[in-house]
C-alpha cells in the first residue's frame, strides 16, 4: 500500500490482512493521521510531538532488538530491548495515554526471557499485564482482548513453573471472558478456544487437596463450562471427586449430597465409564452417613449397572467388583439377607483373581476381610473369622507409614482380633486389638469421621479385656471411648447412636454409673436424627434400624427407678415414647404464649414450621433428583428452625421450649386425675403413678410380674379374645374372666392400694393409663376380680366400678388436649358409615345405616347433625367432613398394617382412609370423635412404644373412643346408643364427659352385650 493510498483513508480505521494461519487470517486495525507544521511559538503541541517521537524511537528500537533477539536468540538483544521498552515506561507516567502500551511492550520481552530461563522474575511480568489489562478494562477498549489474552498466557507460563492453583484457574476466567468478546473466525478466538481447552483439561488435572480453595477454584472451573460445553462432564466429575474426598475427611453431609448431584449432571451429559462407580460409591457414603434405605437399594442397582458395562478383562471391572461388593454387605447389615453375604464375598474372590498387570490392590484384601467378617458376625464359622484376620493382616503389610487408609486396616483388624477374644480368650489377641486402635487414633486428625471407628472398636477391646482380667479401669476406658464415639460430631447419626445402644448394654450389663449418660444419650442423637427427615414416613424409616433398641424407653426407665429417681423416670419414658409422634405434633404446638413475648419471632417460627409440613410432599417424591433436592432443602430448613428455637430458648421463661419436658412439666397431665406408667422392662416391671401435686409413687408388682409373664399374659387374652368370637352371647367367658382377674390380682390391685391408701382417691373419680411396650396389648382398664363379698353382699368392685379409666399415649398428649379444651367454638356433627367398601377392604356390614340413624337421633340438634355414608362416604369426602365438623362419628371397617402403621385407616367406598392422610391435614377444631371400627387403638407389635394407631392419630381431636379388637357390628350398636344417651344427657356437648359416659355405657349393656365386646372400647384423651 502506497503512502497516497494510506493518507486517502483520512482519519478512518482500516483493517490490514495477512496470511491465513492454523485456519483464520490474522488482521490489524490502523489508523493514519496527517501532521502539520505549528504556526504559533507558544504552543506546546510541539514539544508533545517532539516527545511522542522519542517514544516511539525507543518504542521502535525496542521491538528491532526484540525482532533481533527472536532470530540471532543473543540474550544481549533481549536485554537491550528491554531497556528500552523500560525507557518508554519511564516517559508515559500514571495517566499517560500510551501508558498501557508500553507496559505491553515491557511485560511482553521479559515473559520471552522468562521462557527460556532469561529472567527469573514472572511475577513483574504478571503485574504489568494486569496494570495494561486495568487501563483498558472497559470492554468496547480495542486492546482490551489483546490484554486478557497476554494476562492469561503469562498466568500459564507460571503455572506452568510454580504449579499455583490459583494462576491456571485465573487463566481459564481470562480465555473463557476472550471466547465471550472475540467475534467469530478471527485469529484471536481462534488461539484462545485452543488455549481455553488445554487450559480447562490442566484444571481438571489439578491434583486434589479438598480445601476450601480448592473445592472454590474449582467451582469457579465448572462456572466457566456452560451446559453445551465439551468439557463441563468431565469437570462435574472431578468436582464430585474432590467434594467426596473432603467428605472424608469432615463428614459434611452438604458435601455428598452435592457430589451426587454433579455425578448425575454429569452421567445426564455424557457416557463416562467411571461415573457409574463414583456415583455408587457416593450413594453408599451416604447411605452410612444418613441411614436412607433408597441411597443403598439405588448404589447396588447402578452398581449392577457399572459391573454389566465393564467385563471380564475391563479396565474398570475391579472397581466395579468391589463397589458392588461393598454395597451388598451394606445391605446384609440392614436386611440379612445371607445371599447378599455369600455374593459379596465371591465379588471381592474374583476381583481378587483378576489377571491385571498391576497386583491386588491392598483395599481389595481389607474388602474381602471385611466381608468374611461381617459373615462371621452372622454364622459364627471361625474359618471366615481367621481368614479375615490373615486378609487384614496382608492388606496392613501393603500399605506403608503414612498411607492415607492405613487407619482403616488398623481399625478393621483390631475389630477382627477383638471378635476373635469373645471365642479364644486370648490375651495377646486383645492387646494387639487395643494398639491397632491407639495408632489408628494417632494416624488421624481430631474431626476425622474415622476416629469413630476406633474409638468404637477400641471401647470393645477394653470390655473384651475387662471381661477377662475384671479390672475396674478398663470398664471406665469402655466408657471412656463410647463417649467419644457417640458424641464425634463428623460422623453420621446411624452410627452415633448404634454406639449409644452399645454403651447401654455395656454399663447396664456391668452395672457402670455412666448407663444413665448413655440412655439419654441415645435418646437425643435419636431425636436428632428423625428430625432431620421431613415427613412421618420417612421418619419411621429412618427409626427401622434400630428396633432392636425399641425397649430402650423402657429399660431407661427401669434404670432410674433402681436409682430411685422417679421423676427422671418419667421424664425418660415420655421422652423416648412416641417419638416420632413428638416430632410431628412439634411443628403444630400452640404459640399464643410466644406470640405475646416475641410476635416476630413466633411468625418466623410458625412460618419455617409451616414449610417444614409442607415439604413432606416432595420429599416422598418417586424421583429420585427431586427427593434429593428436597431433602437437601429440607436440611436446610431444619438448620433455620434451629436457629429460630435458639433464639426462643434466649427469651426469658422460653428455656425449656420444645425441649423434652421436665417432671414439673408432665405434672401438668394429671391435674384431673392421676397418671399411672406401666413399665415393662426386661429389667424390671413395675408402674409409677403421677399424682395431681407432690411427688411420684413406685408400685412394685410381685417378683413374677416380668417381661416373659406379661409377654404370655397377652398371647393368652389373643387367644381368649378369638375364642369368645365364636361363643354364644349368654355363655360364660371364663378363660378371660381368669385373665381379667390376673390382671387385677397381679396388676392394678397393688396400684389401686396406693390410690386409695396414699393419695386416698375418691371414688369414681378419674385415672389415666399410660401403658408402655407389652402392656399396650393388655386391657389395663377391665380389671376385675369376679369374686363375691363376703356376707352375700354382692360382688367385689373392679376398676370400674371404682373409676372413670381414660387412656393416654404420652403425658405430653393430654397437656396438649387439655390446652385446647378452652378454645370454644360452636359444634358440628357428622356422622359417617361406610357398609360397602371397595373391594378388598372389608365385607358388607349390614347395621351401619341404623347405626347411623341411631346416632342422628340422639345428637342435639344444635349441633346440626349430619350423615355421610354410602357412596359419599370416600376418602376425599370423609377427609373434607373431619376438617368441616367439630364431633366425629366413624362407622366402617378399621384396618390396622402392622408393618407400616401409617397405612392403618378406615375402609371408605373408594379406597381407605389413611392415618397419614389424617396426620397430613390441619383440623383445627377437632373435639371429639367415635371410631366404631376394629382395631382403632392397636399398635404396632413390633415397636409398641411408638403409640401409632388410629384413636392416637387423630391430631387435634381431644376426646376419642377407640376399640381395641374386632367388634361385631350387631352388639355394638347397643354400646353406641347407651354412650350417647349418657353424653349427651341434658343436652350440653362437652366433650370431657367421653370417659364417664362411655363407662356409664358399658355398664349398662352387660345383659345385652358378651364381656369382650364391652371392654373393647376404650377412652383417650381428656
Amino acid at each position: 500500500m502506497s503512502w497516497d493510498e494510506l493518507l486517502d483513508r483520512g482519519n478512518e480505521p482500516f483493517e490490514l490482512y495477512f496470511s491465513s494461519v492454523h485456519g483464520n487470517r490474522p488482521s490489524l486495525t490502523l489508523r493514519a493521521t496527517l501532521l502539520h507544521p505549528c504556526d504559533n511559538p507558544d504552543d506546546d503541541a510541539p514539544f508533545q510531538f517532539i516527545s511522542k517521537c522519542e517514544i516511539a524511537r525507543d518504542t521502535d528500537a525496542g521491538h528491532a532488538r526484540f525482532a533481533t533477539y527472536m532470530t540471532s536468540d543473543t540474550d544481549s538483544h533481549l536485554n537491550d530491548a528491554v531497556e528500552h521498552f523500560q525507557l518508554v515506561l519511564d516517559q508515559c507516567p500514571v495517566g499517560h495515554l500510551d501508558r498501557a502500551t508500553a507496559l505491553t511492550n515491557l511485560a511482553c520481552a521479559r515473559l520471552e526471557g522468562y521462557l527460556h530461563d532469561r529472567f527469573q522474575d514472572i511475577d513483574t511480568t504478571i503485574s504489568l499485564f494486569r496494570d495494561a489489562l486495568e487501563l483498558r478494562r472497559e470492554v468496547y477498549h480495542h486492546d482490551h482482548l489483546l490484554s486478557l489474552y497476554y494476562l492469561a498466557q503469562a498466568l500459564v507460563r507460571r503455572y506452568s513453573k510454580k504449579n499455583t492453583a490459583a494462576d491456571i484457574c485465573e487463566a481459564a476466567q481470562h480465555y473463557c471472558e476472550l471466547l465471550r468478546l472475540c467475534p467469530g473466525n478471527t485469529y484471536l478466538r481462534g488461539i484462545a478456544k485452543i488455549d481455553f481447552n488445554h487450559v480447562i483439561r490442566q484444571c481438571n488435572s489439578l491434583p486434589i487437596i479438598a480445601s476450601d480453595e480448592d473445592i472454590a477454584l474449582r467451582q469457579i472451573v465448572l462456572g466457566l463450562c456452560p451446559l453445551d460445553c465439551p468439557h463441563r462432564p468431565r469437570t462435574l466429575a472431578i468436582l464430585s471427586e474432590v467434594l467426596a474426598t473432603r467428605f472424608t475427611r469432615c463428614g459434611s453431609i452438604d458435601d455428598i449430597d452435592e457430589c451426587i448431584r454433579l455425578l448425575r449432571e454429569a452421567s445426564s451429559l455424557s457416557f463416562m465409564e467411571d461415573c457409574p462407580n463414583k456415583l455408587a460409591h457416593s450413594l453408599l457414603s451416604r447411605f452410612y452417613h444418613q441411614g436412607q434405605s433408597y441411597d443403598l437399594d439405588k448404589a447396588i442397582s447402578v452398581n449392577e449397572e457399572a459391573l454389566c458395562l465393564h467385563p471380564v478383562g475391563h479396565k474398570f471391572r475391579s472397581v466395579s467388583l468391589s463397589h458392588l461388593g461393598g454395597a451388598l454387605v451394606a445391605r446384609f447389615n440392614r436386611r440379612g439377607d445371607i445371599d447378599d453375604i455369600n455374593r459379596a464375598i465371591s465379588l471381592h474372590r474374583e476381583e481378587l483373581s483378576l489377571d491385571s498387570p498391576h497386583p491386588p490392590h491392598d483395599t481389595t484384601f481389607n474388602n474381602l476381610a471385611l466381608a468374611l467378617k461381617t459373615r462371621y458376625d452372622k454364622l459364627r464359622v471361625m474359618e471366615d473369622l481367621n481368614e479375615a484376620i490373615n486378609w487384614y493382616r496382608k492388606s496392613l503389610e501393603s500399605k506403608y507409614h503414612g498411607h492415607p487408609e492405613r487407619h482403616i486396616t488398623l481399625h478393621n483388624l483390631s475389630s477382627a482380633l477383638r471378635s476373635r477374644v469373645t471365642q479364644t480368650q486370648q490375651n495377646e489377641d486383645v492387646e494387639e486389638a487395643i494398639q491397632l486402635c491407639q495408632q489408628s487414633l494417632a494416624t488421624l486428625p481430631p474431626l476425622h469421621p474415622d476416629r469413630w471407628f476406633s474409638y468404637r472398636w477400641l471401647s470393645d477391646a477394653y470390655l473384651s479385656r475387662y471381661e477377662m482380667q475384671h479390672n475396674p479401669s478398663d470398664l471406665s476406658l469402655v466408657a471412656e471411648n463410647s463417649r467419644l464415639a457417640s458424641r464425634h460430631a463428623t460422623q453420621g447419626f446411624p452410627q452415633r447412636i448404634m454406639t449409644a445402644w452399645n454403651w447401654v448394654c455395656a454399663a447396664e450389663k456391668h452395672d457402670h454409673p455412666t448407663a444413665l449418660e448413655a440412655y439419654t444419650t441415645f435418646l437425643e442423637f435419636l431425636d436428632s436424627h428423625l428430625a432431620t427427615r421431613s415427613s412421618v414416613i420417612s421418619q419411621r424409616e429412618a427409626a427401622a434400624p434400630f428396633r432392636y433398641a425399641m425397649s430402650l424407653p423402657v429399660d431407661a426407665a427401669s434404670y432410674t427407678i433402681r436409682q430411685g429417681n422417679l421423676r427422671h423416670a418419667v421424664e425418660l419414658v415420655e421422652q423416648g415414647r412416641g417419638q416420632q409422634w413428638s416430632l410431628a405434633s412439634r411443628l403444630r404446638i400452640p404459640l399464643e404464649d410466644l406470640e405475646s413475648a416475641n410476635p416476630m419471632l413466633a411468625h418466623r417460627f410458625s412460618e419455617l414450621s409451616e414449610r417444614l409440613s409442607d415439604a413432606e410432599g416432595s420429599a416422598r417424591s418417586t424421583n429420585i433428583a427431586t427427593a434429593d433436592q428436597a431433602a437437601t432443602e429440607n436440611r436446610k430448613l431444619q438448620e433455620q428452625w434451629g436457629g429460630v428455637v435458639a433464639e426462643i430458648r434466649n427469651l426469658e421463661g422460653f428455656s425449656r421450649f420444645l425441649l423434652p419436658p421436665s417432671y414439673t412439666d408432665l405434672q401438668a397431665a394429671a391435674c384431673h386425675g392421676p397418671v399411672i406408667i406401666f413399665i415393662a422392662s426386661k429389667y424390671s416391671c413395675s408402674a409409677i403413678i403421677v399424682p395431681t401435686t407432690g411427688e411420684p409413687h413406685h408400685v412394685r408388682f410381685s417378683s413374677g410380674v416380668t417381661l416373659t409373664y406379661l409377654e404370655k399374659l397377652k398371647n393368652n387374652f389373643a387367644k381368649g379374645i378369638r375364642q369368645a368370637s365364636f361363643m354364644g352371647p349368654g355363655k360364660m367367658r371364663k378363660d378371660l374372666i381368669v385373665l381379667l382377674r390376673t390382671v387385677w390380682d397381679q396388676i392394678m390391685l397393688p396400684i389401686v392400694t396406693v390410690l386409695r391408701r396414699d393419695l386416698r382417691l375418691q371414688h369414681r373419680s378419674r385415672i389415666w393409663l399410660c401403658p408402655t411396650a407389652i402392656f399396650t396389648s393388655i386391657p389395663l382398664h377391665a380389671a376385675n376380680c369376679f369374686r363375691e363379698r363376703g356376707g352375700n353382699s354382692g360382688p367385689e368392685p373392679s376398676l370400674e366400678d371404682l373409676y372413670i379409666c381414660s387412656y393416654t399415649p404420652t403425658l405430653s398428649a393430654l397437656i396438649r388436649s387439655r390446652s385446647m379444651v378452652n378454645t370454644y367454638v360452636t359444634p358440628s356433627f357428622v356422622a359417617v358409615g361406610q357398609s360397602r367398601p371397595c373391594a378388598g377392604q372389608g365385607e358388607v356390614l349390614l347395621t351401619i345405616e341404623s347405626e347411623l340413624e341411631l346416632v342422628r337421633e340422639l345428637v342435639p340438634a344444635t349441633a346440626n347433625p349430619t350423615t355421610l355414608c354410602g357412596d359419599d362416604a370416600t376418602r376425599a369426602g370423609t377427609l373434607q367432613a373431619l376438617q368441616q365438623n367439630t364431633w366425629v362419628h366413624l362407622a366402617c371397617h378399621g384396618q390396622q398394617d402392622c408393618e407400616q402403621p401409617y397405612n392403618s385407616g378406615f375402609a371408605m367406598r373408594d379406597e381407605p382412609l389413611t392415618l397419614l392422610d389424617i396426620m397430613e391435614k390441619h383440623i383445627p377444631h377437632a373435639e371429639f370423635a367415635f371410631l366404631s371400627a376394629c382395631h382403632t387403638a392397636v399398635g404396632n407389635e413390633e415397636t409398641p412404644d411408638e403409640v401409632i394407631h388410629l384413636a392416637a392419630g387423630l391430631p387435634g381431636f381431644k376426646s376419642v373412643i377407640g376399640t381395641l379388637w374386632v367388634v361385631d357390628d350387631a352388639v355394638a350398636k347397643h354400646v353406641v346408643e347407651a354412650f350417647y344417651e349418657n353424653m349427651f344427657d341434658g343436652g350440653v356437648m362437652d366433650c370431657t364427659k367421653a370417659a364417664r359416659a362411655l363407662n356409664h355405657a358399658t355398664r349398662a349393656v352387660k345383659a345385652k352385650v358378651p364381656l369382650e365386646q364391652r371392654i373393647v372400647f376404650i377412652h383417650i384423651g381428656v
